[in-house]
């Protein structure tokens, strides 16, 4: 029993160690079928790269030779970048001041040129007239003869006028012109006009309550269209106006005045005409325009109790005047008489520019009737 089992262990080994030889075998019989596979498969992988590389190129050649015949794009010229000049802070400042006075089918004349008031802005800066000074501001217009083009030509050329004061200077308007005979000083606001705060360029993306405005300016709310719906009575008014101011530190020209303006109705047309109860005597005057056939002889009685009326009207306002002057004096505190005292007035025209005319041999001083002379001109 014991020799057979031995037996069948002795068999089973060989069988095992015959099985490994022949798997060996088999094996080493396949290893050089397996490399000549591998070289077969590296050689027929790198025909293919190279015939991938050979392709590749063919087709980059092509693509040259396409692109040789097409026509080559022209580049556009390098164009030189455009600058633009930053807005001033206070670039439109003289634009929104109302030229008060100007007729209203002249008005669009002021702006025709291209004004320049730099000087204007400039006073506002450091070292200015107007730096850090509470400052009221209105325009007016004159009709000057001033070189454009070449050629001397009636421009109406704009001017604004600085008023420095701690309150505004007046809250009235004059209306006076040499066809009305009498003169009329009423509310701004009965004439649509009012001071209003300027507001800079750099502060108008805030509220306006929150700002504390130095800068005011005369403004008019009129509507140019709605003119047709008033009466021509009341649109020569805007023409007339003069902005009005009254120091009672100063004698008023109508104090002074000997004249009387006169407007005597007849027909076919008045006679208009300008009497100085000082130097002109009565009879010789209507008798002169008698002779000039302006008076016809018949309303020379009634023209000359005319001109007496008008004398002791004109009297009688002047002497009002000075009491007035006087009383207001004697009311007035020590502030307000110290602050009439600084008042100043600036009077600005345009500066000379390539692109407008040169006004600098046409400046005067002179404001208005009230206002008087300007401090001084720029």
């Amino acid at each position: 029993m014991a020799k057979r089992k031995l037996a069948n262990r002795k068999a089973a080994a060989a069988k095992k160690k015959n099985a490994q030889v022949d798997d060996k075998t088999i094996a080493d019989e396949q290893i050089p079928e397996l490399e000549q596979k591998d070289e077969e498969i590296v050689e027929n992988g790198t025909e293919k790269v190279a015939e991938k590389l050979e392709n590749l190129k063919k087709d980059d050649v092509m693509e040259v030779k396409k692109d040789s015949k097409r026509p080559k794009k022209r580049s556009k010229p390098e164009t030189e970048p455009e600058y633009f000049e930053d807005t001033r802070n206070l670039e439109d400042l003289w634009k929104q001041v109302f030229p008060v006075g100007t007729e209203w089918d002249q008005l669009h004349l002021v702006y025709h040129h291209n004004w320049n008031f730099t000087n204007l802005e400039n006073a506002f800066e450091e070292g200015g007239d107007l730096h850090g000074k509470k400052v009221y501001l209105f325009g007016c217009s004159e009709p000057q003869m001033v070189p454009v083009n070449g050629e001397m030509r009636l421009t109406l050329v704009p001017a604004v006028v600085a008023v420095v004061s701690p309150f505004p200077p007046s809250d009235k308007i004059g209306i006076n012109s040499v066809q009305r005979e009498a003169e009329e000083i009423v509310p701004m606001k009965s004439m649509k006009m009012d001071w209003v705060p300027y507001i800079p360029f750099e502060n108008r993306d805030r509220m306006v309550e929150r700002l504390k405005s130095e800068i005011f300016i005369l403004g008019c709310t009129q509507r140019r269209s709605a003119l047709r719906h008033l009466r021509e009575e009341r649109v020569k008014k805007f023409e007339y106006c003069l902005p009005y101011f009254y120091n009672p530190f100063l004698e008023d020209e109508l104090e002074q005045s000997t004249e009387v303006t006169i407007v005597y109705d007849m027909d076919p047309k008045p006679v208009l005409c300008e009497f100085d109860w000082e130097l002109d005597e009565l009879e010789e005057f209507a008798d002169k325009l008698i002779s000039d056939d302006s008076l016809p002889s018949e309303h020379k009685e009634d023209f000359k109790n005319h001109i007496k009326e008008k004398v002791r009207e004109a009297k009688k306002k002047n002497r009002e005047a000075r009491e007035a002057r006087k009383k207001a004096l004697e009311d007035m505190s020590a502030e307000t008489k110290a602050a009439f005292e600084k008042i100043k007035f600036y009077k600005f025209y345009p500066v000379a520019t390539p692109n407008s005319p040169d006004v600098s041999q046409v400046k005067s001083p002179f404001i208005n009737r009230y206002y008087g002379k300007a401090h001084k001109v720029l």
